[in-house]
């Protein structure tokens, strides 16, 4: 494999930081960019900046067009099995907010129940609190064991009484571990409890078949998956989004206005409203290619020996705690959160930053995930394909150096 030919696609790989070449490392929080998507950005945005759905002249045919073309490959790409299951939405967080209200309105009342577990962002956990304020439910929140694994037994449960939604992560964004989502979503169908899926980082890592998975919503966002920034995904059964009112009001969500009341579009129409992403969303098509370019042959193998180096030596170091173990290889994503005795996070992230190499640090939007854990904060290293063995040696190196110094 060209490793090199791989990087030249990303043109962010090339810059320089303090005189350092970027080893950027922080991919789970945003994927860079390959060319072939600022391309379709740009585009868009210099030939086809035309409102969609609307007038009849070529360009907004053409912005139109290229806007549904991505409806198409996104459908194929989760083997939905209709293209009114899939509603374009600025994000992960935009998408769940949407079933959070939605689903809320039409289905949660006072004294209902919703599950989420221990491991969401807290664009999982947030509106789905906000909607129990609002309609007087309850939340019940299913743990994670010292491994990072959710607890089956706890979260089967957990799934009786009066639960009428329950909203799991495919990967946690801290952990890295891989949850059985399809044993998770089959567990919550036998009590008749539906699950939205947040997908933000299993949609990079695993192939994601939203049929075979029988999952009820899917939520993902374009930008950790080289698509542009303020696109996203919602997947939905078709049963669903027919029932759900709308999230918001406004343009392009309507059948008929009148001053007596207002129909609404079929789904997905009904929940896309206002003046769509038009430059954004259809970068989802090169994105597409790309990952699945990457995501297979001789990049798979390639990455599995950089994650593997990366996962043996923080581990043999005894001042770092390693969070979310995996007990097999498959069970965990290039992504490693970890702790330093003595020594604090953001500390630690500053100095790397100063030698070129960009991490995450603090809390990573898991607040009740790190009170699990009992620290204030880690610090994440993330990877993805056009990260190499070299980068991968000087970090370990530059950690070190970084560790001694605060010491």
């Amino acid at each position: 494999m060209d490793i090199q030919k791989i990087r030249n696609q990303f043109p962010e790989l090339s810059e320089k930081v303090y005189g350092k070449s970027l080893v950027y490392f922080d991919n789970a929080a945003t994927s860079l960019k390959p060319v072939s998507v600022i391309d379709k950005w740009l585009k868009m945005s210099e030939k086809y900046n035309a409102n969609i759905h609307r007038a009849v002249h070529y360009t907004a045919t053409v912005a139109t067009d290229e806007f549904e073309a991505a409806r198409d490959r996104v459908k194929d790409f989760l083997n939905a099995p209709s293209r009114d299951g899939i509603v374009f939405t600025s994000g992960t967080t935009a998408s769940i907010n949407l079933v959070a209200y939605s689903f809320g309105e039409a289905f949660i009342h006072e004294g209902d129940e919703v599950l989420v577990t221990e491991a969401e962002h807290h664009s999982d956990i947030v509106p789905w609190q906000m909607l129990c304020e609002r309609k007087g439910a309850v939340l019940k929140v299913a743990g994670v064991d010292d491994d990072g694994y959710i607890d089956l037994e706890s979260f089967k449960k957990l799934c009786g009484g009066r639960v009428r939604i329950a909203a799991v992560t495919h990967v946690s964004n801290v952990l890295g571990i891989v949850n059985p989502v399809k044993e998770m979503v089959r567990i919550c169908h036998e009590a008749g409890i539906p699950v939205l899926v947040d997908g933000a980082q299993g949609i990079v890592h695993e192939k994601v078949d939203v049929q075979e998975m029988d999952c009820d919503f899917y939520a993902f966002s374009g930008h950790k998956m080289y698509a542009a920034a303020g696109t996203g995904v919602l997947y939905g059964k078709k049963k669903w989004l027919e029932l759900m009112p709308p999230y918001m009001g406004g343009g392009e969500m309507i059948e008929t206005v009148r001053f007596s009341g207002t129909t609404y579009a079929k789904p997905p129409g009904k929940f896309e409203a206002g003046t769509q992403n038009i430059s954004g969303v259809p970068t989802f098509v090169p994105a597409i290619e790309m990952l699945e370019s990457l995501n297979g042959g001789d990049s798979l193998a390639y990455g599995e020996a950089v994650n593997e180096y990366l996962a043996d030596s923080l581990s043999a170091d005894e001042r770092i705690r390693v969070f979310g173990v995996p007990r097999r290889t498959e069970d965990k994503i290039p992504l490693f959160s970890f702790a330093v005795d003595g020594v604090h996070h953001e500390d630690l992230a500053l100095l790397l930053d100063k030698m070129g190499i960009a991490v995450r640090s603090g809390q990573m939007c898991a607040e009740p995930l790190m009170d699990r854990f009992g620290v204030t904060g880690m610090l994440r290293v993330s990877l993805l394909p056009y990260n190499t063995m070299e980068e991968a040696e000087y970090f370990i190196k530059s950690l070190d150096k970084a560790i001694l110094m605060l010491s």
